[in-house]
């Protein structure tokens, strides 16, 4: 199966909690805890684009499974890391987050992020 498409931000857990323990700004969590992120993936083999949009901000990343990159994060910090695939799950640690994104079924995309207890959990759509 193929992560390549455009997937819409359908519901989310846990959005504020994660996002003060890695410090981003209240103002920042207030205006982007309703906005309905879009994630757009680009998989050619093991090569990646992934661009998500989130209101004005626009986050890109590109990757090579199993090859060392620089990701961007959520808050801006660029990390060293290595993106690995297991079956439908990509696996990424960047710094003290494991991010593990999956492809449940070819129109449901779930991203877990962890940083010890604190589990913020996106479930997005196929919209094209």
């Amino acid at each position: 199966m193929s992560f390549s498409g455009k997937y819409q931000l359908e519901s989310q857990e846990g959005f504020v909690e994660f996002m003060k323990a890695v410090g981003l700004p209240d103002e920042l969590i207030e205006k982007g805890k309703d906005i309905k992120s879009v994630s757009e993936i680009e998989q050619n083999g093991d090569q990646f684009k992934v661009v998500i949009t989130t209101g004005a901000k626009v986050l890109t990343n590109v990757f090579t499974i199993g090859q060392e990159t620089e990701i961007e994060t959520l808050t801006g910090d660029k990390v060293k890391a290595v993106v690995n695939k297991e079956g439908n799950k990509l696996k990424v640690v960047l710094n003290t987050i494991t991010s593990i994104t999956e492809l449940v079924d070819e129109n449901t995309l779930v991203n877990t992020l962890t940083r010890g207890n604190l589990v913020y959990k996106r479930i997005s759509k196929r919209v094209a």
